[in-house]
């Protein structure tokens, strides 16, 4: 697992790999328990959350199902975040979302992508992703892997990132391009 998550290349044929692939299985799971709750009660919503990520959460933290995932246990979450319906997060390579974020629907954190040789497209190599405090991710952005959005950053709807994004800017456009600075 920290092979995974430290960037290094994982093969189908890895050894290790059943264990990363019991790990996505168990994510299905807990992902689809999640997505059939009939509630709109977010402490139910939240406790199903936790069990998914492996980890409790602080009271002020809310969601909107559904979520999807495809391994959960790599998500860390600070206080006062709240993650808008439909979203998607990868996080074989760790995804840190720190206080005061707020995450719009259909967002994309993509921790995990594929080499570009043929010979080695079907192994995968993992980056980490950091939201810092109070920024902002509009509806239907997606982040790249290895990305770090700043303290207060707005990440406008529809973007890409593939860039870091500095702390008190707005970013926007495919691939994500500096729209202005407000700080």
């Amino acid at each position: 697992f920290e092979r995974d998550k430290s960037g290094v290349m994982v093969c189908i044929n890895d050894p290790d790999y059943p264990k990363i692939f019991d790990l996505i299985r168990r994510a299905t799971k807990k992902t689809a328990a999640l997505n059939n709750l009939v509630t709109d009660d977010f402490n139910v919503i939240r406790e199903a959350f936790c069990d998914l990520i492996g980890k409790q959460l602080d009271e002020s933290f809310a969601m909107i199902p559904p979520f999807y995932t495809d391994f959960g246990l790599n998500i860390e979450i600070g206080k006062n975040v709240f993650i808008n319906h439909a979203c998607t997060f990868m996080d074989r390579g760790g995804i840190t979302i720190e206080d005061n974020v707020l995450i719009g629907p259909k967002v994309n954190l993509i921790t995990t992508g594929h080499p570009l040789e043929i010979e080695n497209r079907s192994c995968t190599i993992s980056k980490s992703i950091v939201i810092k405090s109070y920024a902002w991710l509009g509806a239907n952005v997606t982040v790249m892997p290895g990305i770090t959005i700043g303290e207060k950053a707005i990440v406008a709807a529809g973007a890409v990132v593939t860039k870091d994004v500095p702390a008190g800017v707005i970013v926007g456009g495919v691939p994500a391009k500096l729209i202005k600075s407000y700080l």
